[in-house]
C-alpha cells in the first residue's frame, strides 16, 4: 500500500516531476510544448523524453544558467550555440533550436554504431551531458575489458571508472579524467522522468478512451 501511494499515485508521480505549467487535466508539460515537439520530432524522438532531458536540465526555466556558463532550457554552452549560429540562448525557442541541433549532431555520431534506438537515446544524452570523447574513451574501456559496447549498462560501467586513476590513465584512454557518476545519474533521471511522462498523459489519455467506450 506505501509502494503503491507513493510510487504508482499519478499525483505522486506529478509532483517529483512538475513544473509550474504541468497539469493533469491536459497533456501540458510546459509554456514550450510546441518547440519540444518540433525540436522532437526532428530527432524522431517521443516529445515526452526530449521534455524529460529539458525538465533535467533546467526545471523549464529558460533564464537558467549553470556555474559553467551554460544556459537556457537546455543549458547550453555559448560556444555551442554559435557553432549553430544562435547566440540568443535565453530565448527559449532559440535555445530549443541550439540544443536540438547538438542533439541531432550527437545522433550522427552514434547512429552507425548504435542500431537499438533505446540505447542510442542513451549514449545521445550521456554525450550531451560529459562530452563525445569523455564517452568514446568509456568504449575503449568497454571493450578492452570484454564488454558490449552496445549496451548502455556496459558503457555506463566504464564511465564509472573513468573516476579512478587506473582507468582514466589506460593508455586506450584518450581524455583523462571524468566524473562518470554524473553522466550516468542523468541519463538514469532522465528516464525515470521521461516513463512518469509516459505513466501520467498516455497513461490519462488511454483512461479517458476507455471512459468514452463505456460511456
Amino acid at each position: 500500500m506505501i509502494y503503491d501511494k507513493y510510487f504508482k499515485s499519478k499525483k505522486s508521480s506529478l509532483k517529483r516531476t512538475k513544473s509550474k505549467y504541468f497539469s493533469l487535466k491536459g497533456e501540458n508539460i510546459s509554456p514550450y510544448d510546441s518547440s519540444i515537439k518540433d525540436g522532437a520530432a526532428k530527432l524522431g524522438w517521443d516529445w515526452y523524453l526530449l521534455a524529460a532531458q529539458i525538465f533535467q536540465e533546467s526545471k523549464f526555466n529558460p533564464s537558467a544558467k549553470s556555474w559553467a556558463g551554460a544556459e537556457g532550457l537546455l543549458q547550453v554552452m555559448p560556444s555551442t550555440g554559435e557553432e549553430y549560429g544562435i547566440t540568443d540562448l535565453m530565448d527559449p525557442v532559440k535555445n530549443l533550436e541550439a540544443g536540438t541541433k547538438h542533439l541531432q549532431w550527437l545522433q550522427d555520431q552514434w547512429v552507425d554504431e548504435i542500431t537499438d534506438s533505446l540505447e542510442l537515446q542513451k549514449f545521445i544524452l550521456a554525450s550531451y551531458n560529459v562530452g563525445l570523447g569523455h564517452l568514446q574513451d568509456a568504449i575503449r574501456l568497454t571493450e578492452k575489458f570484454g564488454g558490449d559496447i552496445k549496451k548502455w549498462e556496459d558503457v555506463s560501467l566504464s564511465l564509472l571508472k573513468k573516476e579512478q586513476r587506473k582507468y582514466f590513465t589506460d593508455p586506450v584512454v584518450k581524455y583523462g579524467y571524468c566524473r562518470g557518476s554524473e553522466p550516468v545519474e542523468y541519463v538514469r533521471k532522465i528516464q525515470s522522468v521521461y516513463q512518469n511522462y509516459v505513466d501520467i498523459f498516455k497513461g490519462s489519455a488511454e483512461d479517458s478512451k476507455g471512459d468514452q467506450r463505456q460511456s
